[in-house]
């Protein structure tokens, strides 16, 4: 089971699925603030994005940024929200619980919540690991963990990059936490993720062809040394932080 801690650095909302924006909102207030939103639609709703859609430019392109979170993203919303319609006992259970126990969900909705939950918690996560004028480095205690598992935080980036590249279709690359507190490079399909694994994500690479076609096409490598220079490591700080308690 995921810790408090954990769930809020991740920064989707456990029960409701909204962003909760660190900078507007205090962290002592969020639990409340969760439990007193309801959404209209089902238990799930869009997060907005926490920046313009432009701010990303010119690594991510407005209009790729505007069509993967309003149609792509909100896609998935929608799904999974119909999936848990008249699931009462699925619909009171935080996203990361679903998608981490897909072994134990009824058989008829499975593959509905394994899709559009993954692809809702997925993209959750991918928008708050970016950031405007990201990509500096990391912390040096991050810093020191990447440096001794990976050489330096370039060899990681190169093995996040072969990683992104190497997915056939359409999947994620990731950094995560395995169970023994290691990080690790690895990828999943579609929109699984590694919570599957028992593994704890701390930063994800869209590689569906939808985040990158319009502005690089079929130039995979290319899109993924640009969302280098927008990583927002001190999020990824943060959950790395949070894995280990």
């Amino acid at each position: 089971m995921l810790s408090r801690r954990h769930l809020l650095a991740l920064a989707p909302a456990a029960a409701t699925g909204l962003f909760l924006s660190r900078a507007d909102r205090p962290v002592s207030g969020l639990v409340a603030e969760l439990a007193a939103q309801t959404p209209p639609a089902g238990p799930f709703s869009l997060p907005p994005l926490p920046y313009a859609v432009d701010a990303l430019e010119p690594h991510v392109d407005a209009q790729t940024m505007t069509i993967h979170h309003d149609r792509h993203h909100q896609g998935y919303v929608t799904n999974l929200n119909a999936a848990v319609a008249n699931r009462p006992d699925l619909r009171t259970r935080t996203l990361e619980d679903l998608i981490a126990n897909l072994d134990r969900l009824p058989d008829d909705v499975r593959t509905a919540i394994r899709n559009n939950g993954g692809g809702h918690l997925n993209h959750s996560w991918f928008w708050t690991s970016m950031k405007k004028g990201g990509g500096r480095p990391p912390s040096a205690e991050l810093g020191r963990a990447i440096d001794a598992g990976f050489g330096s935080l370039a060899q990681l980036q190169e093995r996040l990059a072969v990683a992104a590249v190497g997915v056939f279709g359409s999947g994620w690359a990731w950094l995560s936490v395995d169970a023994t507190g290691a990080l690790v490079v690895e990828t999943t399909p579609n929109q699984d993720n590694p919570l599957t694994r028992g593994h704890r994500p701390v930063l994800g690479i869209d590689v569906w062809e939808h985040a990158y076609y319009l502005k690089y096409q079929n130039r995979r490598r290319d899109y993924v040394d640009a969302f280098f220079n927008v990583v927002d490591w001190d999020i990824v700080q943060e959950r790395w932080q949070a894995t280990r308690t």
